[in-house]
């Protein structure tokens, strides 16, 4: 028996979740994912929380203790194998909604956390970023970032 839309629209934000784990090595309190489409554009990024640290995906280390002998790996390399992967699942989800005729979200923010093993899914299905004059995908993920960081 075949898996409904359901299902496999969850496998591909799960697949998200499991790259950003592995990008930290599974060292990090949550994952923030911002996922983006709209005008046939394809957009995302992705940010922790560390040590109660709210850091963007190239400064986790500014969340380490100097304590601690660990370093994490945030080339540049790292982080866009990451997004071209989460891109991949966005492009996915666009093709699942397509061939079950549902709605594509323009907007998806997902929030893992990482102790309880629980993701948190935001669907908007109205335009975001494209009717501003000057707003593009990595503004309004910088205002969730910046909305999570004053939050915490």
């Amino acid at each position: 028996m075949g898996q409904v839309f359901e299902d496999k629209f969850s496998e591909l934000q799960a697949d998200m979740v499991s790259i950003c784990l592995e990008y930290v090595k599974n060292r990090a309190d949550a994952i923030f994912i911002y996922c983006s489409f709209e005008e046939k554009t394809i957009s995302c990024d992705f940010f922790y929380c560390i040590n109660g640290k709210i850091v963007e995906r190239h400064k986790l280390n500014d969340a380490i203790s100097s304590e601690e002998d660990f370093q994490y790996d945030t080339s540049g390399d790292r982080q866009r194998g990451v997004l071209n992967i989460i891109n991949d699942n966005i492009e996915g989800m666009l093709k699942l909604c397509e061939e079950y005729s549902k709605e594509m979200p323009t907007e998806i923010k997902l929030i893992y956390n990482v102790a309880n093993n629980s993701l948190k899914a935001d669907y908007r299905y109205d335009i975001v970023y494209s009717n501003h004059p000057e707003k593009l995908p990595h503004d309004v993920s910088m205002e969730w970032f910046e909305e999570v960081k004053s939050n915490m």
